[in-house]
């Protein structure tokens, strides 16, 4: 399928905005289990995003996606809202498993996030399958280099982990929302965490580098 919308020409002073308001955001945070700065992250999922079709509404979305769930909850839609608009809000929303702190269980947020990407907007899909890709892809060469180690960054063992990746996927290629290039992307990362985790056996990493 075709990127629901064409990429911008350009962007304006408010994706600018949207990057210092992430990176305030975001402060002090950083990627599990790594000392890297966790507005690395949301500027992967923007560059992931606009390199798939996203319009400058969705860009923001995408430095912003965790925003709500991370960065302090309701309040902090209420801002994007506020400073964004309630497209921004609305792609920030669908993009967040939760709102609550402290989080509900792994597993009923996963399975309650899968069911509401069967209805999301086509904005929402291509955000989410940006982030999604961002993630696995450093899942994997965390995984490549630490092995069974990797997984106790995580609140799921790798075989839920594994579940919950491929079934986002799924989702995402029943309702083609997602451009094609990047499912297809998305597909490949995760078939090859599939392969090695089922192939390796508990702490051994010899067939991992």
């Amino acid at each position: 399928m075709t990127p629901p919308h064409s990429p911008p020409h350009h962007l304006s002073s408010r994706f600018d905005e949207a990057f210092m308001y992430a990176s305030q955001l975001h402060k002090g945070q950083v990627r599990k289990g790594t000392q890297i700065p966790y507005v690395s992250h949301v500027l992967a999922v923007a560059s992931i995003a606009l390199e798939h079709g996203a319009d400058e509404n969705e860009a923001i979305a995408a430095l912003l996606h965790d925003a709500v769930e991370d960065a302090g909850g309701p309040p902090v839609r209420e801002e994007i809202r506020k400073r964004f608009g309630e497209e921004v809000a609305q792609i920030v929303d669908g993009c967040t498993d939760t709102d609550e702190s402290p989080k509900p269980p792994w597993r009923a947020r996963k399975e309650a996030y899968i069911s509401h990407l069967r209805d999301a907007a086509p904005s929402v899909s291509l955000v989410s399958a940006a982030d999604k890709l961002h993630n696995s892809r450093a899942i994997l060469l965390d995984y490549r280099a630490l092995g069974d180690q990797l997984w106790e960054r995580f609140n799921a063992d790798k075989h839920e982990i594994l579940w919950y990746y491929r079934s986002v996927t799924d989702v995402f290629r029943e309702t083609k929302n997602v451009p094609s290039a990047l499912l297809e992307e998305l597909e490949r990362v995760i078939a090859e965490m599939s392969r090695l985790v089922s192939s390796e056996p508990r702490g051994d990493k010899r067939n991992l580098v």
